[in-house]
């Protein structure tokens, strides 16, 4: 009778993973066995996004709200300082416990920040000194949860595996972004932006149920067939459950000259990024102050307003997003590879600034910045995850965190020394910084042809190891 029973499950279960097989070949490769690690993946990211837009709108509304877009601009620079010491603490951290035990611990000092700094409201902690703390707080909790994520979808992966199921899990991204950013756009006005706090807590701890799910899944057996297949040994390697070797990820990249272009790339992203915001923020910030004034602004005071245009912006942007990465993404691998891929946002970013040079207007910036952000939330973001499948696994968990974090806010920090020098003794009008970011934009196509060349050299020298 059990036997029976197990039976029924068992083929209930493979005709439910059959079917979602069928239906994600319509968007990407998938092969056999595949389908289930993949699809929790996908789920886990989709939380983590969910989670981490929501605190984007209430940091959002309180920075421009509270002290403006200079002083946000500002902020970068204390980020990228924090990182120096927070990647030295996670590098220690990850060669004493296994992946999961690393994440966890990590997800859970995040959780219990978001009730402290709810309770800190409470009691009356001002509220521009809170916008303060809040936002440095955000900027170092996105990219670090996002990069352990990514390290950890890295790891499970080969590198033939990792460029078909990428797009399919970056979906899970912008789906789980488009959701938190129109999540947050309905609740602003019914329960406030610091009640979203505990809503953006609970959401990431069922983060850390799914990826005890996924551990367990590839240790304890239920690997996928197909990774087997391709490569036995080293899908053994990639599933030990143990600590990764000692040294530091600040080593890692500057031992390598590959590594050393990625950051380098991704400097440069964000240094664009950042100062597209900047000019973002700043028409944002007029719009909602002559709303305010004219009395246009249905109701909601300046920074809920702001906070309220920001998430309407996620929402444009991640819904994109979603149909690029759904559509888009696995053609442009499959038409262009990796190599090709690194040149779409750079190329877009620079026609894009180019516009705005001519006129900063708000319908001018915003398609601009839905241009690049949609870009760069898809079809960027998949790409520079893939360049790290044929790294090792120290690379992946270790350097590929300090060039998402450290060298990511360094970006950010030398757009706040731009937004410093252009309000303060340049005359900087936004079309102005528009083309400060068209001049980068052209140094970033560069530094992508020289990742381009090393990754090649690099893929050829992994393939030829495998084959001796």
């Amino acid at each position: 009778m059990n036997n029976s029973s197990d039976q029924n499950l068992k083929s209930s279960d493979e005709k439910s993973a059959s079917l979602l097989y069928k239906f994600l070949r319509i968007f990407t490769v998938v092969h056999p066995g595949e389908t289930i690690t993949a699809l929790f993946l996908s789920l886990n990211v989709f939380f983590l996004l969910l989670s981490s837009y929501i605190m984007k709108t209430i940091r959002e509304g309180l920075i421009l709200g509270f002290k403006g877009p200079v002083v946000k601009s500002y902020l970068y620079g204390t980020m990228a300082i924090l990182f120096i010491f927070v990647i030295k603490i996670f590098s220690r951290l990850a060669s004493r416990i296994p992946r999961h035990l690393l994440i966890t611990w990590v997800t859970v000092f995040f959780i219990s920040n978001m009730v402290i700094f709810y309770i800190a409201i409470l009691i009356g902690l001002p509220e521009g000194t809170f916008s303060i703390i809040f936002y440095v707080w955000v900027g170092m909790f996105n990219v670090m949860v996002i990069a352990q994520f990514w390290a950890f979808a890295n790891d499970i992966y080969t590198d033939e595996a990792g460029k078909r199921l990428f797009p399919l899990i970056m979906f899970g991204a912008n789906f789980g972004a488009f959701s938190g950013s129109t999540i947050a756009g309905w609740l602003i006005k019914p329960i406030g932006l610091y009640q979203m706090l505990l809503a953006a807590g609970g959401v990431l701890g069922i983060c850390i149920l799914i990826t005890w799910i996924i551990h367990k899944r590839e240790v304890i057996g239920k690997k996928d067939a197909s990774v087997i297949k391709e490569n036995k040994a080293e899908s053994e390697k990639k599933i030990e459950e143990k600590p990764l070797e000692k040294g530091g990820g600040f080593k890692l990249v500057f031992k390598s000259r590959y590594l050393l272009y990625i950051a380098l790339f991704l400097l440069l992203l964000n240094l664009v990024n950042s100062t597209g915001e900047f000019i973002l923020g700043d028409v944002f910030t007029r719009t909602a102050t002559e709303a305010v004034e004219s009395g246009t602004a249905g109701g909601l005071d300046k920074p809920e307003l702001i906070g309220s245009l920001w998430a309407n912006f996620f929402s444009t942007v991640n819904l994109i997003s979603m149909l690029i990465t759904l559509f888009f993404t696995s053609r442009v691998f499959k038409a262009f590879g990796v190599r090709g891929a690194l040149f779409f946002l750079p190329v877009i970013a620079l026609g894009g600034y180019m516009m705005v040079s001519f006129g900063a207007a708000l319908m001018i910036v915003r398609v601009a910045k839905t241009m690049e952000n949609s870009t760069d939330y898809s079809l960027m973001n998949t790409t520079r995850q893939a360049l790290f499948l044929i790294t090792s696994r120290e690379v992946k968990y270790k350097a590929k965190t300090a060039i998402d974090t450290f060298f990511w806010r360094t970006g950010d920090a030398m757009s706040t020394l731009v937004v410093f020098l252009g309000t303060t003794y340049l005359a900087f009008n936004m079309e102005s910084f528009a083309k400060f970011n068209v001049f980068i934009a052209i140094i970033w196509i560069v530094v992508a042809i020289f990742i381009a060349k090393e990754h090649k050299k690099l893929s050829a020298q992994r393939t030829a190891y495998r084959v001796e």
